[in-house]
């Protein structure tokens, strides 16, 4: 497919989701600028995520830090003057901190005391050295299930987590992401997300990112609060099957 094509098939894929997102914020109440969509390009190539960079989606989304270094280097060879910023998304290891912090603005999935830690000092780092213009903006992985293995943090142990990010220094807490269980009622899931969030700004209020909602599920979320969709495969299709 060229290039022109692909742009062209990820501009009706835009358009679509972006009527999706205006009409869930018109049947919720809330304004369309309330929800940013953020555009997870995961499994596909630089040049689709360049592509919807030149359509105005310039967040972007990665889950796996070795891809996304060497795809955001590229999309910043092809679009160097886009603005684009880069959100880690997925599971993430304390040993991948200081990789992370060379291209992620914003890393959604801190789910422990100890990965908190360890962005906080890769952060410095990177600051002191030049390779960061800027504090790394974090949302707290919330689990609304309870189980480990899926990643997140329990409810439970929310304000403690909140409370080490606040005072280690150089990250900034910007509020929650969750993934809706499987085999659940997602509104029931992102209405327990949003209850968390509120006891969250509380104490931290300026903490008032709710990253919730993907393809399947994104109404629900946007129903109950969410100020952050990631959408991957009604943007850019099925993976594995984007352009070479």
């Amino acid at each position: 497919m060229s290039s022109e094509a692909r742009k062209a098939e990820l501009a009706a894929s835009l358009a679509e989701v972006e009527e999706r997102i205006a009409a869930a914020c018109k049947a919720a109440g809330r304004e369309r600028d309330e929800v940013r969509l953020l555009a997870v390009t995961k499994t596909f190539p630089a040049l689709d995520a360049a592509l919807l960079a030149d359509l105005g989606a310039l967040d972007l989304a990665e889950n796996r830090d070795q891809e996304a270094g060497a795809k955001a280097e590229e999309v910043a060879a092809l679009r160097p003057d886009a603005g684009i910023r880069w959100h880690m998304v997925g599971s993430l290891q304390r040993n991948k901190a200081k990789s992370v912090v060379r291209w992620a603005d914003e890393i959604q999935s801190v789910d422990s005391e100890r990965l908190a830690d360890a962005l906080a000092k890769a952060t410095r780092s990177a600051l002191d050295s030049g390779q960061r213009e800027h504090p790394l903006d974090v949302l707290i992985q919330v689990s609304l299930d309870g189980d480990p293995k899926r990643g997140g943090t329990r409810v439970n142990d929310l304000g403690r987590l909140a409370e080490r990010i606040a005072h280690v220094g150089d990250i900034r807490l910007r509020g929650l992401m969750a993934v809706a269980p499987l085999g659940t009622d997602p509104a029931e899931a992102f209405e327990k997300l949003a209850r968390a969030s509120e006891r969250l700004r509380e104490d931290h209020p300026n903490a008032r990112e709710v990253s919730a909602g993907m393809s399947n599920d994104l109404e629900q979320a946007i129903a109950h609060g969410s100020t952050c969709v990631r959408v991957g495969t009604a943007l850019l299709g099925g993976r594995g099957l984007a352009s070479p």
